[in-house]
């Protein structure tokens, strides 16, 4: 063991001084300084969590019934379909709707096999069955609920994480609580208003003919024609109303980009679709000249122009009374995708960056006092080896921070709780080594053979109490939750950083002293 080879002691001399390198950012320059940094020297600084670095944390609540309530609403529009079949009519009334059920009551009995016949696969995971004298009652099954249910909040994670991205934070958490429920935390966004504005909408586009020979008035007071229904623009518009086709012309799943821009001084959203969806709405532009098209957000006529040519590029302007900042969000979500369902706050909480500063300063002093007195009593204990061990803990500290640098990881409290930890943890393989070369001494050993087997003898003992230290902390990422990842990710990295310069960075040492003093005995 103390035969060093030239290259080990060159490969270890290396990574030593890049981790200084690296780790060096995030000491010698401010956050700013490191994003207008440019050249060979590194500039990547560890991302702080919400914790530290301050910014907004809220606790939503997906309204999954208003989700499945939309898909048996779209069962219904299919089973009226089904039931109006050309040339082979089936009378029925009472067709309606809710988050649990489609119902409806067939006028003639004699067609009820004909409805079996039709309906019977109307939808995957849609069960018929008749529960009166021509009385049909369409549901879920409960293992197709509970997809359901799971998928939209999952839906809604993923929507929510991208809407998220497109802010340009970084490590942004978002995760699952309980059955409908999503935590989000956001460093460095310290107005929550704005984030529950942008994840709260449901964002859902939709493109409608509006129905000319309809009568407002007729409308507004109940007499709206069949398959229609009224809509209103926007509050600062006066909330004028429209009697809109349900048809559902071409939806925002079609849409692939959007937006923001002007036109004559005005902001506006552009949009494009996708080749089907271009198609579409080429057709029915060309079919429609001269027509009003609505274009639906979340159920409000957010604009309804006249149709004055064929829109044949599949691409197309939303103009209305925007704000530049209203334009960035509409194409934000737009670009996003529709929630499957509303998400509503639960819980908002704002983490000012002062408390955060008061973190990191908590754990400066907590760092500096756990290595003051770990160096203190590594010299009272073993003299010069025990010097050694100190010089390579401050090594081992510059190596975590900059492979937390490197990987961009996001340092949090608990995270600096690892880092502490770690410290004190550091020096535990050179006690063992250093127990194991002071009882070889004892017995008679020289100096050279008494290093060599502390080393030799201990190495064994020293790869198994950190790997399984390495174990549990691997399992506390897998299964744990934000704050206990971080944790788990700072004491990963340091049970490596920490076996790497107590098997590595004290050996050199300890063998270029040898060469150079040659000693008699060790002053341990």
């Amino acid at each position: 063991m103390v035969n060093y080879p030239r290259w080990a002691m060159i490969l270890t001399t290396v990574i030593a001084l890049l981790g200084v390198i690296y780790a060096s950012p995030n000491f010698l320059l401010s956050a700013e300084e490191a994003e207008g940094q440019t050249g060979l020297l590194p500039t990547k600084q560890m991302n702080l969590g919400l914790d530290l670095q301050g910014g907004s944390s809220l606790l939503l609540k997906v309204e999954i019934d208003v989700a499945i309530r939309e898909i048996m609403e779209t069962v219904e529009s299919q089973v009226r379909d089904e039931l109006r079949q050309r040339g082979d009519r089936i009378g029925y009334t009472g067709l309606r709707s809710n988050e649990e059920a489609v119902t409806f009551q067939v006028r003639d009995l004699a067609d009820v096999g004909k409805v079996r016949e039709r309906l019977d696969r109307v939808e995957d995971g849609i069960v018929l069955e008749e529960v009166g004298e021509g009385r049909f009652r369409l549901t879920m099954t409960e293992e197709e609920l509970a997809e359901r249910r799971q998928n939209i909040v999952e839906q809604s994670i993923e929507i929510a994480r991208v809407r998220i991205d497109e802010l340009g934070v970084t490590e942004p958490v978002i995760q699952q609580q309980g059955a409908d429920r999503i935590l989000v935390q956001v460093p460095g966004v310290d107005d929550p208003d704005r984030l529950i504005e942008i994840l709260g909408d449901v964002a859902k586009m939709t493109f409608h003919l509006v129905n000319e020979d309809a009568s407002i008035q007729d409308a507004l007071n109940g007499r709206v024609p069949p398959g229609s229904f009224v809509r209103y623009g926007p509050e600062d518009e006066g909330r004028p109303a429209f009697v809109v086709e349900r048809r559902v012309i071409v939806s925002g799943e079609r849409l692939v980009d959007a937006q923001p821009s002007f036109q004559d001084g005005q902001p506006i959203v552009t949009f494009r679709f996708d080749a089907a969806g271009g198609q579409r709405f080429g057709e029915v532009t060309s079919d429609n000249v001269g027509t009003r098209l609505a274009i639906l957000l979340d159920d409000e006529v957010i604009s309804a122009p006249v149709i004055r040519s064929a829109i044949l590029g599949g691409s197309g302007i939303i103009t209305g009374q925007f704000t530049v900042a209203e334009v960035n969000d509409l194409s934000l979500k737009l670009r996003a995708g529709a929630l499957p369902a509303p998400m509503t706050p639960l819980e908002v909480r704002t983490v000012g960056p002062g408390l955060g500063q008061d973190s990191i300063d908590a754990g400066k002093i907590a760092s500096m006092i756990g290595l003051v007195a770990v160096v203190i009593f590594m010299i009272a204990s073993y003299g010069l080896f025990g010097l050694m061990a100190a010089i390579a803990l401050l090594f081992n500290l510059s190596l975590i921070v900059a492979l937390l640098s490197l990987l961009q990881a996001t340092l949090t409290l608990p995270g600096i709780a690892g880092i502490v930890l770690t410290i004190g943890m550091a020096v535990d393989a050179n006690v063992l080594i250093l127990e194991r070369i002071k009882e070889e001494t004892r017995n008679g050993r020289t100096p050279i053979s008494a290093i060599d087997s502390g080393y030799r003898r201990a190495l064994t003992t020293i790869i198994d109490s950190n790997l399984t230290t390495l174990i549990a902390s691997i399992l506390l990422f897998q299964f744990g939750t934000g704050p206990i990842k971080g944790f788990a990710v700072t004491l990963s990295i340091g049970i490596l950083t920490s076996m790497f310069t107590a098997l590595m960075l004290t050996r050199l040492f300890v063998v270029v002293w040898l060469r150079r003093r040659r000693p008699q005995a060790l002053p341990i």
